[in-house]
């Protein structure tokens, strides 16, 4: 059992009981061990899968080939250079429709920095306007809550559907009711994640034709999602796909796309146009300007030429490795951390660990959102634990993930709550200074953590986070960063 690097013969062979299917994903095994062998060598447990992928050694050396071995120049020409970029570029935006199974006659793709940048190009453009409606759920990232000041600035509405404790669901009725309830033929938008970077809940692609059904366009937030999932876009057909490949595949950073239906982006209006995104343009006619076609007309600038190439070759990484292999080796390893998670205790019985949203594989993703709590009830701060996991070796993440809504939810913070971060401040306040002055006035503790896992994850991974929450039994809720937390628990 070369992957154990520690863990338990005995827990790992009860593991395999419980999650048979996870032998069949050997495959990751042999490729952890050749193109992710830093992990091991460095001591390092990596589980922050839905911040950031990992690349693999592979990818790199095949770019790296490439780049070496042609010549490429600023794809906005003719010449030799400029067209063996250009050929690069149209590779890497067919291998994402080939990825993802989208008709190139229903689906096209436009380059971004990010996920982000893909949904500020749609809320930028969308043709909100009064009678028009923004609807979005409590959990969604910040990059999709932002297009909410689009919306109000050209009068449309905004209406946001609550997620309900204690799995962080929406209700499908109030969805079913909200989309009903359109009130005039002015543009509406629906947006939604497929997968929560929060809970891991994941939400039904039925709401996709629910929403066309009574005239809205939707954004599927696919970021947290399209690693670890398979997103069939010729089964399900939203119109805006926001993604950020190296949540999928580690390398390149800072490329991502807006895979988008040609009907939907007729409807967008840029506010601007900058180089490489207009056919011709005049300073001598205020307003003279043509927008070009498609995804032209919406890629600002040149884009990173040099880098999609990386973005066809880590497609072609998790395509040869089969996303529903990744699928099931991450949906094992989350049912069995979640298991053990929800039954650490301390000695007098009370809960180690609380996990915000699903405590089964029911609709739910590879990302858990949890805290550790002392047996006085008292969360244990997560900047502390984050540094003693740091010592461990171990990655995880803390705070609210740029999703607000989930954690007020999560910690049943009020809007009198949330209020004193905002009302009556003269400045900007930081995510720290507004969590002590939640918990200084009100007791309540907005402490989070996030583990999530991806494709070179492993059971020795899993277990090394069950290990580590495990040493905080009988804690004391003051614990230090300097503390030395007590046994480990489970074996």
């Amino acid at each position: 059992m070369k992957e154990m690097n520690g863990a338990s013969d005995a827990a790992y062979r009860a593991f395999l009981e419980a999650y048979p299917g996870y032998s069949s994903t050997s495959r990751l095994d042999e490729l952890r061990a050749r193109d992710y062998e830093r992990l091991d060598r460095l001591g390092q447990v990596y589980l922050d899968y839905t911040g950031g992928g990992l690349y693999s050694l592979g990818q790199i050396r095949r770019h790296h080939e490439l780049l070496r071995e042609g010549v490429y120049g600023n794809p906005h020409s003719d010449n030799p250079t400029s067209q063996a970029s250009e050929r690069l570029v149209a590779d890497a935006r067919q291998a994402v429709l080939s990825f993802f199974n989208a008709d190139p006659d229903e689906y096209g793709v436009i380059f971004t920095p990010n996920a982000s940048g893909a949904l500020k190009l749609v809320g930028e453009s969308y043709p909100f306007q009064p009678g028009g409606r923004f609807l979005l759920t409590y959990d969604n990232h910040n990059s999709v809550n932002g297009i909410r000041e689009f919306a109000r600035h050209n009068g449309a509405g905004v209406r946001y559907l609550p997620v309900l404790t204690p799995e962080l669901r929406v209700d499908g009725g109030a969805v079913s009711e909200a989309l009903r309830d359109r009130g005039s033929d002015a543009p509406h938008l629906f947006a939604y994640p497929a997968q929560s970077n929060f809970s891991g809940v994941q939400h039904p692609m039925a709401w996709v034709s629910w929403a066309h059904e009574h005239g809205w366009h939707v954004i599927l937030d696919s970021a947290a999602f399209a690693p670890t999932n398979r997103l069939d876009l010729a089964a399900v057909h939203p119109d805006f796909v926001p993604l950020s490949f190296y949540k999928m595949f580690g390398y390149p950073t800072g490329v991502g796309a807006l895979v988008f239906r040609h009907e939907a982006l007729r409807v967008l209006r840029r506010p601007w146009f900058a180089g490489g995104t207009i056919t011709v343009a005049s300073v001598q006619g205020e307003g003279w300007h043509h927008l070009a076609p498609g995804h032209a007309g919406f890629e600002d600038g040149t884009v990173d030429y040099l880098g999609l190439p990386a973005v066809t070759i880590g497609l072609e990484h998790l395509a040869a490795i089969g996303i529903d292999v990744i699928h099931e080796r991450v949906m094992a390893l989350t049912g069995w951390l979640v298991t053990q998670l929800t039954s650490l205790a301390h000695s007098d019985g009370s809960p180690l660990a609380r996990v915000f949203g699903p405590t089964d594989l029911t609709r739910r993703g590879g990302t858990i959102a949890f805290y550790l709590g002392a047996p006085d009830g008292r969360p244990y701060d997560v900047r502390t634990v984050e540094a003693l996991a740091s010592r461990a070796g171990i990655s995880l993440r803390t705070g609210c993930f740029c999703n607000p809504g989930d954690g007020e939810v999560a910690h049943g913070l009020t809007r009198d709550d949330m209020a004193k971060c905002f009302v009556g401040t003269c400045t900007p306040v930081s995510f720290e200074y507004c969590a002590e002055t939640i918990r200084a006035s009100t007791g309540k503790a907005p402490n989070t953590m996030r583990v999530s896992l991806g494709l070179a994850s492993n059971f020795a991974d899993a277990y090394a986070l069950v290990r580590f929450a495990g040493s905080f039994r009988d804690a004391p809720s003051d614990l230090s960063p300097d503390a030395r937390p007590g046994h480990i628990v489970h074996q």
